[in-house]
């Protein structure tokens, strides 16, 4: 996606998890995973039957395809090769963890069609200190293709980190090496996970229909993802400026 849309210096990836420098190809900052914390949470998964899977620098451990892993292998058969979202899928995560130390876990994902089911096992999880859960109360829904017939694909999900990991612990970060002020950053988003760079940019622009503009966070409101919204964005406050 960098390179389709000519960035050529700095991408933060993994809801703030690491900073990567495009030119020197390399990562300049990093907010990985403990491991013996990630072991613990999929201890509470498995004891429930609940669905997870992690990202890590590199691909997407699963231990089957459902939810969201789903979607993006369906979306993989559209595209080519490099383009395509690598899915590992293991049958023992626990082991493949303990036995691949160097492997660096930005962040996991849990998902479930139930939502009393889902909430439960979020309880438990805010238990295991030192991690940030996302609050998220709506379900998610996904179209996928089976022939020339579309699936919806319905779960509720929520996203976990290493405490005091988000996209603008990131931004901030990043804004100190480019010696700017917060308030020279613009900051776009649609879900629950840009609420904080939303609310702490100079200007934190919603994206129409998301749960931040039903909630009224930001100071500007635009038009969807499928209408363009983030090119106005950029028309009304970069290039009129």
């Amino acid at each position: 996606m960098a390179k389709e849309i000519g960035a050529n210096q700095y991408i933060i990836c993994g809801n703030g998890t690491l900073i990567y420098d495009l030119q020197k190809e390399k990562i300049i900052y990093d907010s990985f995973m403990d491991k013996e914390k990630v072991l613990e949470i999929i201890k509470v998964c498995e004891e429930n039957s609940i669905y997870y899977n992690i990202y890590t620098q590199d691909n997407v451990l699963t231990k089957t395809l459902s939810y969201n892993v789903l979607f993006y292998d369906k979306e993989n058969s559209k595209k080519p090769i490099e383009k395509r979202t690598n899915i590992n899928i293991i049958e023992d995560i626990p082991k493949y963890i303990k036995e691949n130390p160097n492997i660096n876990i930005l962040k996991m994902t849990i998902c479930d069609s139930d939502k009393i089911i889902f909430s439960s096992i979020v309880r438990k999880l805010k238990m295991i200190p030192k991690i940030d859960i996302l609050d998220i109360e709506h379900m998610s829904k996904k179209n996928i293709k089976f022939g020339s017939e579309d699936i919806p694909i319905e779960y509720f999900y929520t996203e976990i980190t290493k405490q005091n990991t988000n996209k603008w612990t990131a931004i901030e970060y990043l804004i100190n090496i480019l010696g700017i002020k917060k308030e020279e950053v613009m900051a776009i988003g649609d879900n629950i996970n840009d609420k904080e760079m939303v609310e702490n940019a100079g200007l934190g622009v919603a994206m129409g229909g998301s749960i931040l503009e039903t909630n009224r966070i930001g100071n500007d409101f635009v038009k969807d993802n499928n209408l363009d919204g983030v090119a106005e964005a950029i028309n009304k406050h970069v290039n009129n400026k």
